[in-house]
This record gives structure tokens, C-alpha cells and sequence, in this order.
């Protein structure tokens, strides 16, 4: 069966935290800047499939998992939530953890202390997503497949607008969104876009 788009499932879970660390290098495989493999998964991937299962998706290439994108309609809940039932429990299960690898910090500050969405954005672009896709499924259509999948159930859950980050030095990816609709937000020390669903 050729690429196609299917609702995640429980079993996905260790292909999101696969392709979230292949992908965690602004899209390139950031294997080595990780001592342990889930960190990325633990912040980028993983806790949409617990919490927000009905926005998440994979492209599943004839039974292997190549790319997934993940949402949810009401940002400010999603945290909300974490903070009530997944930070916690990181936090206890890697208490002590220190950073031995160029992006751990990254992972583990926000295990410690968990950063929220930009008020501003948040306020105006209610919904978020993530997405990422190994070199098979980036051609083809199948981010754009993906992008249209999570915007049509982000808008069935009555979102009104969506968001996403994005390195200001991803120039691939920002062309890829700009072709999408969506248009520059905010800029701080990362590059927020939106788009009005």
C-alpha cells in the first residue's frame, strides 16, 4: 500500500519519538545532540498522542510510520494540562538527570519548569500543531496532506486560527508554510506563523 494518512494510534508512540529525534534539528536528525533518544518525543510528539489523540496523525508507508503531526485546538487548555498530568510525572522520573548533550538542557529545563505559549499568540491563534516528516514522505504532497488533515479536525473542534514555531533559519520550512497560508505572527527568540482556520 502506497503513503497514506491515517489517525495515530497507542502504537505509533515510539515512531513519534523516532521521527520527532530524526527531525529535532530544525528537520535534520539530531541523534547525536540527545544523550537519551525520547527527550525531543517527551516535549514535541508524544504528549499529543496522550492528550490529544483526535489531532494526530501519521503517514504510514505500508506499515512503517515516515511522518505524524500532532495539534490541539485550545493551546491554553493543552498546557493547563500538562501541567496537571505530565510534567509532574517527568519530573519525578528523570529527577537528577543532568545535561550531558549539546540539547539536553533543552528537554530538561522545560521537564523543570514548563514554558507556556506566548500569550499574544496563544490569544489570537488558539490551536497549535507540530509536524515532522523523515526524506520519504517530504515529497510528494504528504505535508501538505498532513497540514490539511490537522487543520480540518482543529476546525471541527471550533478552533478559529492555528499556530506553529519554527527556526528563523529554516528557510525550506517557512516557504513550505508561507505556500500553505500561513503568514508571520510574532518573532522573538523563534518565529511564530499562523493561519485563520
Amino acid at each position: 500500500m502506497p503513503i497514506h494518512i491515517r489517525p495515530a494510534r497507542p502504537a505509533d508512540r515510539a515512531d513519534l519519538f523516532r521521527i520527532c529525534l530524526l527531525t529535532a534539528d530544525s528537520g535534520t536528525d539530531a541523534s547525536a545532540l540527545f544523550s537519551d533518544p525520547d527527550y525531543p518525543g517527551l516535549v514535541w510528539s508524544v504528549p499529543y498522542l496522550d492528550f490529544e489523540p483526535a489531532h494526530a496523525f501519521v503517514a504510514d508507508d505500508d506499515g512503517e510510520v515516515v511522518g505524524y503531526i500532532v495539534g490541539t485546538p485550545d493551546t491554553n487548555a493543552f498546557e493547563a494540562r500538562l501541567d496537571r498530568q505530565w510534567w509532574p510525572k517527568l519530573a519525578q522520573l528523570y529527577a537528577g538527570r543532568t545535561a550531558t548533550a549539546p540539547f539536553d538542557a533543552k528537554v530538561l529545563d522545560r521537564i523543570a519548569s514548563p514554558v507556556h505559549s506566548h500569550a499574544g499568540v496563544a490569544a489570537s491563534h488558539p490551536a497549535h500543531l507540530h509536524i515532522n516528516l523523515l526524506p520519504p514522505a517530504q515529497s510528494g504532497g504528504w505535508g501538505r496532506k498532513l497540514i490539511e488533515a490537522e487543520l480540518a479536525s482543529l476546525r471541527e473542534a471550533g478552533a478559529k486560527a492555528v499556530h506553529l514555531g519554527v527556526s528563523p533559519t529554516n528557510a525550506r520550512a517557512i516557504g513550505f508554510y508561507h505556500h500553505l497560508g500561513f503568514v508571520e505572527i510574532e518573532r522573538s527568540a523563534g518565529l511564530h506563523l499562523g493561519k485563520a482556520l
